[in-house]
């Protein structure tokens, strides 16, 4: 059902004349909940983890899923997984209240591993362009800025407790879900640029659209597109809402930019921003955690509770 009060500009249309979405490749990645996974800046990797504490690097050559390497340090379950946009590395967080990064050409064993965080970190994410940056979130909202280079904390500040994300290509802000609510942080100050609210339930995840200018947000039961044109509520471009499903994660899709693929309960919804229309997509036997997409390769991956990760083109 949509929001009326919110209908406004949405990201630039798209003619989606001929779209189609089909599974191309379906493995079981574990045997527990996988709740987390990403592609390589290259399109050529996949990093899944879930439950069980390991990472699994998978080759996706000719659209397939072979895995690559399994990584096994952490000593709990795997939160979040995230690959540099310029560097051949990978940083994957955990309840552990670790963060490792791993050199994805030598991934054998972790290259650093920062301490310092007193409960679970939920989230990790690097700078698109400064290669020594990362950032990490706990359950307790505190947000910690990296040296990669130095191995040492930067920065401690407030503001994220679910999921965190650099803007791409500008890098200006962090968007960090806080319970109900998104907190954008300039990275420079690290003072709070702005606060949008809306959803009434906590934010599962979010996803930047590729220009940095979008934002998409997702809770239990609706999905919301900002704007970073300027600093108000009203850049709530657009919402979308789905009473009684258990969505958890989104993504922009690789080649039409204002249709949002939502993670939810057994299926995928696609949401075509420009015309407030949906689809849903039948998906897995269980609740779809993550999603992940490769811009260069145009397939978007899927992660369950049910164990298995599918590749959608």
């Amino acid at each position: 059902m949509e929001d009326e009060s919110l209908k406004g500009n949405v990201a630039p249309q798209d003619d989606t004349e001929g779209f189609t979405f089909v599974e191309v490749n379906s493995v079981k990645a574990s045997a527990d909940k996988v709740v987390c996974c990403e592609f390589s800046s290259d399109g050529k990797l996949l990093a899944s983890g879930g439950h069980d504490k390991k990472v699994v690097l998978w080759d996706t050559e000719r659209e397939k899923l072979k895995p690559k390497t399994i990584l096994k340090e952490h000593s709990s379950l795997i939160t979040d997984v995230r690959f540099s946009p310029i560097m051949p590395q990978l940083a994957t967080s955990s309840f552990d209240k670790t963060v490792k990064v791993w050199d994805t050409n030598d991934p054998n064993n972790s290259i650093c591993t920062f301490t310092g965080h007193s409960t679970s970190i939920m989230s990790i994410d690097f700078h698109p362009f400064k290669d020594d940056l990362i950032c990490s979130c706990d359950a307790d909202c505190e947000l910690r800025y990296w040296s990669i280079g130095n191995g040492t904390c930067l920065k401690i500040t407030k503001g994220g407790t679910a999921q965190i994300r650099f803007q791409p290509r500008l890098g200006r802000y962090l968007a960090a879900a806080n319970y109900n609510f998104v907190n954008i942080i300039d990275v420079e100050t690290g003072a709070l640029w702005h606060s949008f609210r809306g959803h009434n339930k906590p934010i599962s995840s979010l996803s930047w659209d590729p220009s940095g200018q979008y934002l998409a947000s997702v809770s239990d039961d609706s999905a919301r597109l900002w704007s970073l044109l300027s600093g108000s509520d009203e850049n709530c471009s657009d919402a979308m809402s789905w009473p009684g499903n258990e969505f958890r994660s989104c993504v922009f899709h690789p080649t039409y930019p204002s249709l949002l693929v939502i993670g939810g309960y057994l299926c995928l919804e696609l949401w075509n921003m420009a015309e407030n229309k949906t689809l849903t997509v039948p998906a897995h036997e269980g609740l779809i955690s993550a999603l992940a997409v490769s811009p260069l390769t145009s397939l978007i991956a899927s992660a369950s509770h049910d164990k298995l990760i599918k590749l959608w083109k």
